[in-house]
């Protein structure tokens, strides 16, 4: 059976980025959505296997970070990804325009009140690299951010790429396993999508006339994820450029990147004791008798 290999979707760590060498369209080694069901069932199968056991394990946590243009697929991949997963043992945070409390706090606060509890997969739909990318483009957000005027210098976005660089290496010798997906979604297809969305009456709340003012915005939001993704894609938290014109490669390819994760570490059903042995023998035995 056909296989994805989720290690071309990789950037590699510190490394100069260049969006333009990732197609968005790219579907290998399939053509057709169609051969590509059997292998989606099957990922759907295993991913339920491995979260039963991250949840019975209760040592790793797991957070996904979901970032992409606006009508790239965040919500539909989250949604058909974690039918996938184990309920109990997942949680999904989307992160939207900071309030004024989360405004009187440091850019990372928010994000680190809803980080996975061990046992559990935590996906952010959006996160704290809105910092690097939303403020990026639109430098005069920080205006908002209460900030002291003599940290705002020409310096702040290398010293923000430091922290989380930081912060996430912290994460992961605490037991958080940390994989980052750009969902990388063509101008073309945005417009597509874009324009179902007028179309649809169903789908009309989901548009704003923003999203077009944002889209004028496309080289320097491209520039901004470039910048971003070759400074914070690390061996320990890495980021991955997922193709996301055809949204059923995109749901597969996600799928593939978290099992691959999942069974890089050591994932056990917890061991059963001798007093626990016995404790189960009694149990038979009682019900058994009644």
């Amino acid at each position: 059976m056909k296989q994805i290999r989720s290690s071309r979707f990789l950037v590699p760590p510190r490394q100069r980025v260049r969006l333009s060498q990732y197609d968005p369209a790219d579907t290998t080694p399939f053509t057709t959505e169609q051969e590509a069901k059997g292998l989606l069932k099957k990922a759907t199968k295993r991913l339920h296997e491995l979260t039963e056991i991250l949840y019975a394990q209760d040592r790793w946590s797991l957070l996904l970070i979901f970032q992409a243009m606006d009508a790239a697929g965040k919500d539909s991949a989250i949604k058909h990804v974690m039918r996938g997963l184990d309920p109990k043992a997942t949680q999904v945070f989307s992160f939207k325009a900071p309030s004024h409390e989360e405004l009187d706090h440091d850019f990372m606060w928010r994000s680190l009140k809803a980080l996975p509890e061990r046992g559990r997969i935590g996906v952010f739909n959006r996160s704290y690299y809105e910092e690097v990318l939303v403020v990026r483009v639109h430098p005069e957000l920080l205006q908002q951010q209460h900030l002291p005027a003599v940290r705002v210098t020409s310096q702040i976005w290398r010293q923000r790429y430091e922290d989380i660089r930081d912060i996430e290496r912290y994460l992961c010798r605490n037991g958080t396993i940390i994989r980052k997906l750009f969902l990388n979604v063509s101008r073309a297809e945005q417009r597509r999508r874009f324009l179902a969305r007028l179309d649809d009456p169903a789908k009309n709340w989901k548009f704003s006339i923003n999203d077009v003012d944002e889209r004028l915005r496309w080289d320097d939001y491209m520039r901004a994820y470039e910048l971003a993704l070759g400074a914070t894609s690390t061996r320990t938290a890495p980021w991955f450029v997922i193709p996301a014109d055809n949204k059923w490669f995109t749901r597969l390819a996600v799928a593939k990147v978290i099992i691959e994760t999942l069974e890089s570490v050591d994932l056990h059903f917890p061991p059963v004791d001798r007093r626990k042995r016995r404790e189960l023998a009694q149990a038979r035995r009682r019900l058994r008798a009644t």
